[in-house]
């Protein structure tokens, strides 16, 4: 199952508590690094060893009069061996170079390492590395098609988005900054359009006002028209929802103003439904009373959070959910487990991801990361890097750690920020799953309850960074979800405002031997170059370093000159 809990290599590990889990970093003990070291002390004596074999053997093996003899040939080549020579060599450099960077950019790797690593270091004494090859299972395969077809770089609402009156514009009173930008308030219009206004709004001047006021771009202009909407109808819900999200400057007078805006929602939703049979138009309405009815009992819901009230949130969740259960793309469930998180109601958010958490259902960092969340808290108490290299990883942990790799290669934003390694911002109002802008909303709200559960921190600190270098590349590839979308970078640019960094993975750096091979490619092609232009000048060059090399002092021109001296 593509969407399972775990790693296939993991799952390995977990046969043996004393294997080693890949993307786990785990400090060596004192032991393995005695270890280490007097094998690195035990590779030097064996250098000097021959060196000094070499030594003592070169008058057996006449080194000296070879490498006289060495350099009497060096001094009666031609330059135009010197052209041959450094063209050949610029020619297969370039082959190595371009089959390198071929192969990095289908398997994510350095050839020249990988036969090193998989075949030299074996045979000199070292460890094997396995390199998994990213998407080997089958089932992978079958997600990686069948989500093919979907949008890759699909904006969400953001389940959990501040107030803009009460959160949003402090937020600008204080700091001189905007926290949204043109492009996240321009979708919120399009959100309004869609979700509150329908064919019928010409039936009642009120709805009729209210249409237009959401696409006012100018604030001032829309609460003005929301307050001529309630001239003509003191019970449009509609303009209550706009002023309680826009103008209020407290989520106190934003929940009052939400009050009212039920009252008269709940009125109108209840005419709608006596009538939705008898037209197309008025089964519109319906569908537009519904959207405006639950988007006020969230909002109310997310003012008794914000006021301490959880319990009371986690009432009027439980009840949307249950009253409204095709309204799964509102995410309403995000929001419920954020609440039960904070009341340390555990069982209860288990309950919650076995619902929502399925193959059959998009993920999000919420769901992942939660997951994660609570597998860690079993074991992060106990949990001691030290400890764990010494003996071994139990099944818990081996599962805890499983939790991570998925929540990571699902997203792998979010660790910097849950580990105070970059600094949040305010949430946009749309995220962009997978993305910078949903790793924001995520920590958001959620790294207070990941500081609460003792080492779940440190447990995720020894962890992310090995997963990391295990996500798939190239970025069309997946071990456990679909490929990770191409295009997040832009995306979370124009969600995010330009003041913030935005973080931009998965970048894995270029392997040292393509570097080595490009340099090697691009200086023996200039030697070359100079050989043929000036082959005199390359030619004595040439040999002056090549006789350096090779002990000149020994040249009979050199030792004749020094005989008359």
């Amino acid at each position: 199952m593509a969407d399972s809990d775990g790693l296939g290599e993991a799952a390995t590990a977990a046969a043996s508590p004393s294997a080693p889990v890949p993307g786990l970093n785990l400090p060596l003990g004192w032991r393995e690094r005695l270890r280490a070291g007097l094998a690195g002390i035990g590779a030097s004596l064996w250098f000097v060893a021959g060196l000094g074999l070499l030594y003592a053997l070169r008058v057996p093996l006449r080194l000296c009069e070879n490498l006289a003899a060495v350099t009497v040939f060096l001094n009666s080549l031609t330059p135009k061996f010197y052209v041959a020579l450094t063209g050949t060599s610029s020619l297969i450099s370039g082959l190595i170079f371009i089959f390198e960077w071929w192969y990095f950019h289908k398997h994510g790797t350095s050839f020249i390492e990988q036969v090193s690593v998989s075949h030299l270091r074996p045979l000199m004494g070292g460890t094997e590395s396995s390199i998994s090859e990213p998407g080997s299972s089958s089932n992978n395969r079958e997600s990686e098609t069948s989500r093919q077809n979907l949008s890759e770089c699909k904006v969400w609402r953001n389940p959990l988005n501040l107030f803009r009156g009460a959160e949003y514009r402090r937020y600008t009173w204080v700091t001189g900054k905007e926290p949204l930008t043109y492009y996240d308030m321009n979708l919120s219009a399009q959100d309004h359009q869609t979700f509150f206004t329908c064919d019928t709004d010409f039936l009642r001047p009120s709805d009729t006002v209210m249409q237009k006021a959401w696409r006012e771009r100018n604030p001032p202009a829309r609460i003005k028209a929301a307050y001529q909407a309630l001239e003509l109808n003191n019970d449009c819900a509609t303009a209550y929802v706009l002023l309680a999200e826009e103008e209020a400057t407290t989520i106190v007078d934003a929940e009052r103003l939400f009050k009212q805006a039920l009252k008269a929602g709940e009125t109108i939703y209840r005419r709608s439904q006596q009538c939705q049979h008898q037209s197309p138009q008025h089964e519109a309405q319906l569908r537009r009373d519904t959207n405006v009815l639950v988007y006020i009992k969230r909002r109310l819901a997310m003012c008794a959070r914000k006021l301490g009230r959880i319990r009371e949130a986690v009432k009027i969740m439980r009840d949307l959910m249950k009253e409204f259960p095709p309204l799964t793309m509102l995410n309403i469930h995000e929001n419920l487990l954020e609440s039960l998180l904070e009341l340390q109601a555990y069982a209860d958010v288990q309950a919650v991801l076995a619902k929502y958490d399925d193959i059959s259902l998009p993920k999000s960092a919420a769901i992942c990361y939660t997951a994660a969340l609570l597998k860690t808290r079993t074991v992060s108490d106990k949990f001691s890097p030290e400890t764990a290299s010494r003996r071994g990883l139990s099944t818990a942990e081996i599962n805890a750690v499983e939790a991570i790799h998925r929540a990571v290669e699902f997203n792998p934003h979010v660790p910097k920020y849950l580990l105070e390694m970059k600094s949040l911002i305010l949430p946009p109002e749309h995220i962009l799953k997978r993305g910078d802008s949903e790793a924001v909303a995520y920590a958001f709200f959620h790294l207070q309850h990941w500081k609460r559960i003792e080492g779940a921190l440190n447990l995720l600190q020894c962890t992310w960074e090995g997963t990391f270098r295990m996500i798939p590349y190239p970025l069309e590839k997946g071990h456990l979800f679909y490929p990770y979308p191409s295009c997040t970078e832009t995306a979370d640019r124009e969600l995010l405002p330009p003041f913030h960094h935005v973080s931009v993975y998965p970048k894995k750096e270029i392997p040292f031997f393509i570097h080595f091979t490009a340099g090697l490619c691009s200086s023996t092609a200039v030697i070359a170059l100079l050989t043929h232009q000036f082959p005199e000048i390359m030619g004595v060059f040439a040999k002056a370093v090549l006789g350096f090399s090779c002990l000149q002092p020994r040249h009979p021109q050199f030792l004749s000159r020094t005989h008359k001296i």
